[in-house]
């Protein structure tokens, strides 16, 4: 007998706190103070000796950003003096430390309107992008989504320092686990955060694998940023090769950080044969239903991608946008947002929900 099944996909920008650097509404804002973080580290572990025009640098980075960082100094020698005000290490292999992000702490409302999504989803299994961590994603789960809550909330640390990682949400067991955060070659890793891979087990026996993915954002400039995703692209279109997309249950599912264009960077993973995404088979001819976040006007930047066996299988498919600010507005008041969703700071995400129904 067939058997429905929902899945969704959602950035929930954090479940109880955030890195204070990202939580400007402006993406320029962000990426010039991550480009100065970026900066700061660089200089602070440097080898060679600090020179007086380092130090200056050091200390005038470091007056910018210590609103969003910290320095932590562990033991032995220190980077700078007690009151933070002069550069004493010699160089950077002269102190034990490392620069560390500062987080803001959630209202319990702006919690509660992220949970009040991932219930309207009503999904079987879920991949959720920026989760601090595996206790963060525990403690929401079972604290927040009442008889909504999933039997396998699951979550490894991925390679971004801010704690934003991809996550999975589960009603059915975990077969098996695999990260991909050590792909590509020496310290140059292809995933900014992870193509997490699990094998589910539905209630027929099947299995169902989801691939978890959240591809570089287009901060740090077009070029850079539009190589990186390619790159992470045709890495998932690789790994994809591991399973036969005629038969077996494949999901990809994330944030993508950029559209289905036709010179789009992502274009090795969403031409991939027998590859299909659920919201361009469900509304073909309407765009307006397709958006999943809104920059200047709306795109689609977040997917789920499946297999032949469940694009055959699919019932329906759409995007749950309640959680976003301002919705009405942005739709021309063909949406609204939920009444408890007040402001930017309060709202579940920029981003919309995808999701899809199954019966197979």
């Amino acid at each position: 007998m067939p058997q429905k099944i929902r899945f969704a996909s959602f950035n929930v920008e954090n479940l109880f706190s955030r890195a204070r650097v990202l939580n400007h509404r402006s993406n320029a804002a962000v990426a010039g103070q991550l480009a100065k973080i970026e900066e700061l580290n660089k200089r602070i572990h440097q080898t060679t000796p600090f020179t007086p025009a380092d130090k200056r640098r050091i200390l005038e980075l470091y007056d910018e950003l210590k609103e969003v960082i910290d320095i932590r100094e562990n033991r032995g020698d220190k980077l700078f003096n007690r009151a933070k005000t002069k550069v004493v290490a010699a160089s950077g292999a002269d102190w034990d430390g490392e620069l560390m992000f500062e987080r803001e702490e959630f209202t319990k409302v702006t919690r509660e309107n992220t949970a009040q999504v991932i219930k309207s989803l009503k999904a079987d299994v879920a991949c959720l992008v920026e989760v601090e961590d595996r206790q963060a994603l525990a403690e929401f789960n079972s604290q927040l989504l009442d008889s909504r809550k999933f039997k396998y909330p699951f979550c490894i640390d991925g390679n971004d320092p801010r704690g934003i990682d991809v996550a999975l949400l589960s009603n059915f067991p975990l077969v098996s686990i695999k990260t991909h955060i050590f792909d590509g070659p020496g310290n140059s890793r292809t995933f900014s955060r992870d193509c997490l891979r699990t094998e589910l087990q539905l209630p027929d026996g099947r299995s169902l694998h989801v691939l978890c993915n959240h591809f570089k954002s287009k901060s740090g400039g077009e070029s850079e940023s539009d190589a990186r995703r390619e790159r992470q692209a045709k890495r998932v279109a690789e790994i994809l090769q591991e399973y036969n997309l005629s038969k077996d249950l494949v999901i990809v599912a994330g944030d993508l950080n950029d559209t289905p264009d036709p010179d789009s960077p992502l274009r090795p993973l969403l031409d991939v044969p027998r590859l299909s995404d659920v919201l361009a088979l469900a509304h073909p001819t309407d765009a307006t239903a397709r958006w999943t976040y809104h920059f200047r006007k709306p795109e689609q930047i977040d997917f789920v991608l499946v297999s032949e066996p469940l694009k055959v299988a699919l019932k329906d498919a759409g995007v749950e946008r309640r959680g976003m600010h301002d919705l009405a507005r942005l739709t021309g008041g063909k949406e609204t947002q939920f009444k408890d969703v007040t402001s930017w700071s309060n709202a579940a995400s920029d981003h919309g929900a995808v999701w899809a129904e199954f019966e197979i």
